[in-house]
């Protein structure tokens, strides 16, 4: 069996991982109905779920310097299968949260596991291997709404558990067939210390970080309260801005695809300093935007900037690190750029319900990680960035 056909069960995975992530939120309303308690009070839930997949990062990265990289996602099929079926027979809200949970460990168990071994897959197309394999992952956030709305019609919310329980036992079996009958790759075998790989990689590791933790952290504060914000600054009624929102997730579907392969044609510094940048411009236009049109044409490039940076810092990170440091060391790198990233809905959530307004709250965040961009340039423009191993391909 083919790299590509393992690639192919790996992509399957990846959207059933990050469904576990983002099917809640859809599900809130229907959840608190059955329950008898208010939406807004199982806002836990769907925090739960994203606390779940950055806990286990640095352990799992740990767990590859023992374990080969393709039995950990193999694992991870397996914990989804389980977690779902728990989360599907809960009958209390701290049932669904302990669920909720154990969800989000699957996934962000699955993304240090399974993006070296992409990159090792395809060493020589890595951009574009994981610009694919991320758009199979949007995918999810943008159809889990609609995936949710269709079992509904049929079932109740218990059954979208054991719908997602069912696929991904189906999946798991074919993803360990596919790697039992694949040549895959040694590159991680010399990768057996966490420690001596941050202490070799800390500059790229901290170049990754800033690069996708500051611009990540303005990202989550403007996702998570963008429905809200649309209502308070703009007047614009919820459903409209949960329209919107949609649209601004669908924009990430071709950027994962488009700005891989682009990573794989030019340098990769310039490309994320670029994408940093027309992130800032997004969120200050959105800041200004007036009238439905021109506030859904920001929204739609905004989503196309942010979610273009996901492959291309994937792309420098995974394409720069040896292979004696690579899942190490991108362990280290994913757990602390989540950390700041969750940190940005409550930071700008507090700023708001202490009086500060949206538009203030937005622009001086934006100033901030525009503070950040500009002495990246400048570290940059002084040779003191690392530049990896990007600077070898020739622009296109």
């Amino acid at each position: 069996m083919s790299r590509r056909e393992l690639f192919g069960s790996l992509c399957a995975m990846v959207f059933l991982v990050n469904l576990a992530r983002v099917v809640f939120a859809p599900l809130v309303q229907p959840v608190a109905a059955d329950f008898g308690v208010t939406a807004a009070s199982l806002g836990v839930v769907t925090s739960a779920a994203w606390l779940g997949s950055a806990a286990p990062r640095l352990p799992t990265g740990y767990l590859l310097t023992r374990v080969d990289r393709h039995r950990v996602v193999a694992a991870t099929g397996a914990m989804l299968v389980a977690t779902s079926v728990f989360t599907g027979l809960s009958d209390s809200r701290l049932d669904l949260v302990v669920g909720a949970f154990l969800m989000g460990l699957s996934s962000g168990t699955y993304f240090i596991a399974a993006n070296p071994l992409v990159s090792e897959l395809f060493p020589d197309r890595l951009g574009q291997a994981i610009g694919v394999h991320g758009m199979a992952s949007q995918l999810a956030a943008v159809g889990a709404p609609l995936a949710v709305s269709a079992i509904l019609l049929v079932g109740e919310w218990r059954t979208t558990f054991l719908c997602i329980a069912a696929v991904a036992a189906v999946a798991t079996v074919v993803l360990v067939v596919a790697a039992r009958r694949t040549d895959l790759p040694d590159a991680g075998r010399e990768d057996r210390s966490i420690r001596r790989a941050t202490r070799a990689q800390w500059p790229i590791v901290l170049t990754g970080i800033a690069l996708l933790g500051a611009a990540g952290f303005m990202w989550n504060a403007v996702f998570n309260l963008y429905g809200d914000y649309l209502d308070v600054a703009k007047g614009i009624d919820p459903a409209t801005g949960r329209t919107l929102l949609s649209l601004m997730f669908a924009a990430g579907v071709p950027a994962f695809v488009v700005t891989g392969r682009l990573a794989d044609r030019v340098p990769n510094v310039p490309l994320l300093l670029a994408l940093v940048a027309a992130t800032v411009v997004g969120v200050l236009a959105l800041t200004v935007a007036e009238g439905l049109l021109v506030v859904a044409a920001v929204s739609v490039a905004l989503g196309y900037a942010v979610h273009g940076l996901f492959p291309a810092t994937d792309a420098y990170m995974l394409s720069s690190l040896p292979d004696r440091h690579r899942a190490s060391a991108y362990s280290v790198y994913s757990a602390s750029m989540m950390f700041v990233q969750a940190l940005g809905s409550g930071a700008v959530g507090t700023a708001v319900a202490g009086g500060v307004g949206y538009t203030v709250a937005f622009r001086t965040v934006a100033a901030g990680v525009g503070v950040v961009f500009l002495g990246l340039v400048a570290l940059y423009a002084a040779g003191w960035l690392p530049a990896g191993g990007d600077e070898s391909r020739s622009p296109a």
